[in-house]
């Protein structure tokens, strides 16, 4: 038998389930453990400027590489990054948030040490991060093996993050080095449950004459946009996203007409999903953003609900079925039907002429949300990852037709403003082989802005756009357009790179013309970090965000 560290076990399992890099901050709780991450081959620490954005960096790189993990220290560094912890487990991103913890010794005494209140207790922050994730571990020498692979496993059924206690003595413990690669548990369909689900299904949607497919978020985070093509292919159904679902797959395929996001919706869209015979909806989300307020019309005796490990029809509930094999059943028995049967117009056939024209720059035009939208839609190219923050820049970017294979990466629920130049972090160190792009307002970036100094420190080479209209500007539309709660101090975003690094560059653009420039300057100059700050006026916002905010 040979042995290895308990922190060296943690980082094979890691390394094993697909983590090759982990997020984090120093702490002195804590560096036995990083120690150990230095040394360990084929993972890397990637040290962020404070732990909150760390947290933010690895939904981000969860999102793209599908499970991530972080590192912080005991108290005040997973405390500060429990708010990017809470945000993955609202959106069903597979995070394992490491803490180094005080050693044994020091638990057991009740010492009143550093980065805890003063009471000897040494559990609290732990309970915390009960609330925020699905399995914790606390690992001694005697069940670190044992636990690790538990909450590892759990992590990657369940989609959601875990929490592990790592106290600073027992890293370096030595525990049965794995024998075998880990086997992730695969959620078993019950067979006798899922053919009668099928079965229900199958009739339903074979007597339905206008029958859409609703495809969201859960689709993404089980990793089954596969399935969903075979799915499309097989029906020849017609297809539309919700917010959270936006880019499962490139939205120039023949059978997308949209996204439905209830009243906020394009009207061909809202009405064809609504009046459908047959809504057979995939992972849907039904939250406030997602349902354009929750105007979304579903009407429940037309719609079959599928989700990660339940099915629902009408009343009837079909537990411990996986979606995975849902939909490869329905695709082995569904019949299919041409576009003429089922009478739907794609989204491309019935898309904005400003998507679908070639863009032709007024000079000395200032730059206006519609505008900038439909230019950067012909920027996009193939796989790009676009980042998007909650704000005008998410409900703006929602309208672009995404091309074959691009990410779309936006907190639609857990909204925490600040959230995306983190996770443009994650995304660009899970990918760098694929353009990153950044969309986000100047408010928000404010609140993360340091993380910009560590993804020049790395290397990655994103554009990034910064919309300046001069303060909160969704807040302004949602309460107090002229309340200086939404005012911000102006800074000057484009030179913000010259601080921290030379291996990028800056422009402030307010008119087509000039925006037209930067773009060029962006296509030809891929060998570094592109800072694009883009001045509108304050009160322009997308028209969808208003539409939603007028329900």
């Amino acid at each position: 038998m040979t042995y290895c560290t308990v922190g060296d076990y943690l980082l094979l399992r890691l390394k094993q389930i697909g983590v090759k890099h982990i997020f984090g901050v120093a702490g002195d709780y804590n560096m036995e453990f990083l120690d150990q991450i230095v040394n360990q081959e084929g993972i890397e620490l990637v040290s962020t400027c404070n732990e909150l954005n760390a947290s933010y960096a690895t939904d981000g790189y969860g999102r793209i590489n599908g499970v991530a993990a972080l590192i912080t220290t005991f108290g005040v560094g997973e405390l500060s990054a429990i708010n990017g912890i809470a945000g993955a487990y609202a959106e069903h991103v597979p995070v394992v948030a490491i803490t180094g913890a005080p050693a044994t010794k020091i638990q057991s005494s009740k010492a009143l040490v550093h980065h805890t209140f003063g009471t000897g207790d040494f559990s609290m922050f732990a309970r915390m991060y009960e609330q925020v994730t699905v399995a914790q571990a606390y690992l001694t020498p005697d069940n670190a093996t044992a636990e690790i692979d538990r909450v590892l496993g759990i992590c990657l059924l369940k989609k959601l993050p875990v929490y592990i206690s790592l106290p600073m003595d027992v890293a370096y413990q030595e525990v049965a080095a794995p024998s075998d690669s880990f086997m992730p548990p695969v959620f078993q369909s019950d067979r006798t449950t899922l053919a009668q689900a099928v079965d229900a299904c199958v009739t339903i949607l074979e007597k339905a004459l206008k029958p859409v497919i609703l495809a969201d978020v859960g689709v993404d985070r089980q990793r089954l946009h596969g399935e969903l093509r075979e799915l499309l292919a097989i029906t020849g159904y017609p297809y539309a996203t919700m917010n959270m679902g936006k880019g499962l797959l490139e939205e120039t395929h023949p059978q997308f007409i949209g996204i439905y996001n209830g009243a906020a919706s394009e009207e061909y869209v809202r009405k064809r999903i609504e009046e459908a015979d047959c809504v057979l909806s995939i992972g849907a989300l039904m939250t406030d953003f997602n349902t354009g307020k929750f105007s979304a019309k579903l009407d429940p005796s037309r719609t079959i609900e599928v989700h990660g490990q339940y099915l629902k029809i009408k009343d009837a509930l079909y537990d411990n079925v996986a979606m995975r094999d849902v939909l490869s059943a329905l695709s082995k028995r569904l019949q299919h039907h041409d576009a003429q049967t089922l009478d739907f117009k794609s989204a491309m056939e019935n898309l904005d002429t400003g998507f679908t024209t070639p863009f032709q720059p007024n000079v000395d035009a200032t730059i206006t949300q519609r505008r900038f939208w439909y230019r950067l839609a012909h920027f996009l190219k193939e796989d790009d990852i676009i980042v998007a923050e909650t704000g005008t820049c998410l409900f703006g970017a929602s309208i672009i037709p995404l091309p074959k294979g691009t990410t779309f990466v936006g907190q639609v629920l857990w909204g925490s403003i600040g959230y995306s130049v983190g996770s443009l972090l994650g995304s660009g160190v899970a990918a760098p082989q694929r353009r990153s792009i950044l969309l986000v307002g100047d408010g928000s970036f404010q609140m993360t802005a340091q993380e910009l100094s560590t993804i020049l420190r790395y290397d990655l080479k994103p554009i990034i756009f910064l919309i300046n209209n001069d303060g909160y500007t969704i807040e302004r539309d949602i309460h107090g357009a002229t309340m200086p709660y939404n005012d911000i101090q102006p800074w000057n975003y484009h030179k913000l790179h010259e601080i921290f690094a030379t291996n990028g560059w800056g422009i402030k653009v307010s008119t087509e013309s000039e925006l037209e420039s930067a773009l060029q300057k962006a296509e030809q100059n891929r060998d570094k970090l592109a800072f694009i700050e883009v001045v509108m006026d304050k009160m322009d916002s997308p028209e969808t965000l208003l539409k939603m905010l007028q329900n």
